[in-house]
């Protein structure tokens, strides 16, 4: 097959096993920058060039789109999606995604556990807003942030009013999450590829730090995950319409919770805690959905 990553930077670790695993496999991989290449949008034959050329078709693409492009790097996939490739998540669950406020309510509507949530616009509703969640200790997040960043947390009703008062005054959109503390500052990451946990790690975050990402220094080891996580993990893979995901789970008193679901989950950190050829899993996975939509599309 002929494979295409989208993928700003080749370097990285992730890219770097996507491509070597197809290459292993007998693909043909390219690598292409989702801000290099620029559309034709036609009722006839809807086209991507690239540095000057006409794209040719591909037979998959695998999407690897930071979540500061997500905009332009959604608007490329949904073109190749229109010219009949196999893409390995789909555009608008990607959108989807991205989004943690629509992703949250997605969930809810989906009976998906997760720490209660509040959102608000207003500095007036903010004493409500702390109660709604439980009162202090909470959790305060940017909804652009990433990689842990943009994520207080507020020891105090006062702390809580002030930060968020602060963020309202910038215009920031901000949520609001109950502080789970039997968690330990500790997370689960399940990695979920169609409908199965294809592996998961434990992410615990540094003492006197409650954020686990291992981009704040978290340091990540092999789980055994409760079968109630395994079916959370797929459940909110499923909710978002994924088929890769990275679902990030809180152990708590009432189960598994929800944090985040990641459409375009890093490899480096669960292949390295698991000891499990993930990028080759993902290669397997996508030869025989690519051949199922063939399949489809020749018998249509």
């Amino acid at each position: 097959m002929k494979i295409a990553i989208l993928s700003r930077n080749p370097s990285l670790y992730s890219t770097r096993r996507l491509q070597a695993a197809a290459e292993a496999r007998g693909h043909e991989v390219s690598i292409i920058d989702a801000l290099r290449c620029y559309m034709n949008i036609n009722d006839n034959k809807p086209s991507i060039h690239y540095k000057g050329q006409d794209l040719e078709h591909f037979d998959a693409i695998i999407p690897r789109i930071g979540a500061s492009v997500t905009f332009y790097g959604t608007a490329v996939l949904r073109q190749f999606e229109m010219m009949g490739c196999y893409t390995l998540n789909h555009s608008a669950a990607i959108s989807r995604s991205r989004d943690k406020l629509r992703s949250l309510q997605v969930l809810s509507g989906h009976g998906v556990g997760m720490p209660i949530t509040g959102f608000a616009n207003k500095p007036d509703d903010v004493p409500d807003l702390i109660r709604m969640v439980g009162g202090a200790p909470l959790v305060i997040k940017l909804l652009e942030g990433t990689q842990g960043i943009g994520v207080v947390l507020a020891e105090t009703r006062k702390a809580a009013e002030s930060v968020l008062e602060a963020f309202m005054g910038l215009k920031a959109n901000i949520m609001v999450q109950e502080f789970i503390e039997e968690a330990g500052g500790a997370d689960i990451r399940c990695f979920v590829l169609g409908d199965k946990v294809i592996a998961a790690m434990k992410r615990q975050a540094q003492e006197g730090e409650f954020r686990s990402n291992l981009h704040r220094g978290g340091e990540a080891r092999l789980v055994r995950i409760t079968p109630e996580e395994r079916k959370t993990a797929i459940a909110s893979a499923k909710a978002m319409g994924l088929q890769v995901a990275g679902v990030d789970l809180l152990r708590s008193k009432r189960g598994p919770l929800v944090m985040e679901v990641n459409s375009s989950p890093g490899l480096e950190g669960i292949e390295s805690a698991t000891g499990k050829d993930v990028a080759d899993m993902i290669i397997e996975h996508i030869e025989k959905q690519a051949h199922r939509k063939t399949r489809s599309r020749e018998r249509g």
